[in-house]
């Protein structure tokens, strides 16, 4: 059995996610000691909760320590069953969290797997569902997996009630990414969400960022989404798209933060990695880490900066897998390269 201290590096609920998603994807059986032994609120929380009964239920895992509060955790998986899923997180936990531990413990499936989930789809400290489907997808499809998503409701903090469907397919190989050289992005394009508020905040978002790529002579195209949601909540996704990559930024609507602020942070962080020559952002980063020590040949990209995500995913992924993992500055960008590994 792996034994995974959950206090390692950033210490949060990542680690706990990625490394049950590993369990399920090696049948490998891990015990996760001091699970965010870091947080203010220590232990199992309900978005937690829900990510490991859904690997739970999609291997049919022995698992001992599932409850709120827990701050240890056995996990010992079965093999992949494919079919229809549901879960509800019952809070505004986030569902592209729990999407992206799925995927990775499900690539061996033979058959496609859908699941249907109820909670946050754009809250703090996740992926906005926004970057999910237009970043994080993306860059996994480049690799050789396909999905299929939809999105039925938003949900913000504190209500939730957002709801989406994710369909896995089978994957056949993964490629590796080779991401060494910069790109050529020409236009940017965006989301802005928005629930329960006045137009004007969204506009004003919308031509900041505008203004911000015309500045820097990139092309802009961004469209508003508003809706109803039981909460009230707003937040800005931007991506460029190479031949080979894709890069991306998310901001989120915070009070007392205006518009124009929102708008502009989220187009700087995205010129800014433009600019550099980076090709993977350094959200996404972490990320596609596990992926790229899945894959037959070495993985190579460039990133602004390594998050304390990513360097706590590195460490995991060798306690999982025989894999090589180099960090090389270039000038004002990291090279990461990963080399192969075995199961």
């Amino acid at each position: 059995m792996i034994r995974i201290d959950g206090s390692y590096g950033e210490g949060g609920g990542q680690i706990l996610r990625y490394a049950v998603a590993l369990s399920v994807l090696t049948n490998k059986p891990v015990e996760i000691i001091n699970i965010r032994a870091k947080r203010p609120n220590p232990g199992l929380r309900a978005q937690h909760h829900t990510a490991i009964s859904c690997m739970q239920s999609l291997c049919g895992a022995d698992v001992e320590g599932l409850s709120v509060g827990s701050s240890k955790l056995t996990f010992s998986p079965g093999n992949v069953k494919p079919g229809d899923y549901k879960f509800d997180i019952g809070t505004a936990g986030s569902i592209t969290l729990v999407f992206q531990a799925c995927i990775l413990c499900s690539l061996k499936t033979n058959n496609p797997i859908t699941i249907k989930l109820r909670g946050g789809t754009d809250v703090k400290w996740s992926p906005s569902w926004d970057y999910f489907v237009n970043v994080f997808l993306p860059l996994v499809q480049k690799m050789g997996i396909k999905t299929e998503v939809k999105l039925i409701k938003r949900g913000y903090y504190p209500k939730g009630g957002g709801e989406a469907i994710l369909k896995i397919f089978p994957v056949r190989n993964l490629q590796p990414l080779g991401l060494a050289d910069k790109q050529v992005f020409k236009e940017i394009r965006g989301i802005i969400n928005i629930a329960n508020l006045p137009d004007h905040i969204a506009q004003r978002m919308k031509h900041t960022a505008i203004k911000v790529a015309v500045k820097n002579n990139l092309q802009t195209s961004i469209t508003i989404d508003k809706t109803t949601s039981f909460s009230a909540g707003t937040g800005i996704t931007l991506w460029s798209t190479s031949n080979s990559t894709v890069l991306g930024s998310t901001v989120l609507g915070e009070k007392g933060v205006s518009s124009e602020e929102i708008g502009e942070n989220a187009a700087n962080q995205l010129i800014n990695d433009i600019k550099l020559g980076a090709t993977i952002d350094t959200f996404a980063m972490d990320q596609i880490l596990p992926y790229m020590a899945l894959t037959e040949d070495k993985s190579v990209c460039m990133v602004r900066e390594l998050s304390n995500h990513a360097k706590t995913n590195i460490w995991l992924l060798k306690q999982f897998f025989d894999v090589e993992i180099e960090i090389n500055e270039k000038q004002e960008l990291m090279q990461l390269s990963v080399n192969k590994r075995h199961i």
